[in-house]
């Protein structure tokens, strides 16, 4: 299973897929602006549906740690 890595030498740093410059960042932001996985995978060749399923590992565990996410709230 591809695992998620972070090196200061790739990205900036930032959490990447192993063997790959693509950020964890990356994939959440596409599947938040609505692609599948399999489009994904398409646009990405070195990745894997492995590769996604650690990134959703990863923001899960980073998000189990004890800390106050500020909210923006809309005015009516």
């Amino acid at each position: 299973m591809q695992k998620i890595v972070s090196d200061p030498k790739i990205m900036m740093g930032k959490p990447v897929i192993s063997g790959t410059c693509i950020t964890v960042e990356l994939i959440f932001e596409k599947l938040a602006a609505g692609e599948t996985s399999e489009q994904i995978l398409e646009a990405h060749p070195r990745l894997t549906d492995e590769g996604i399923k650690a990134a959703l590992a990863f923001a899960a565990q980073a998000l189990r740690y004890d800390v106050i996410y500020p909210t923006i709230e809309k005015a009516s």
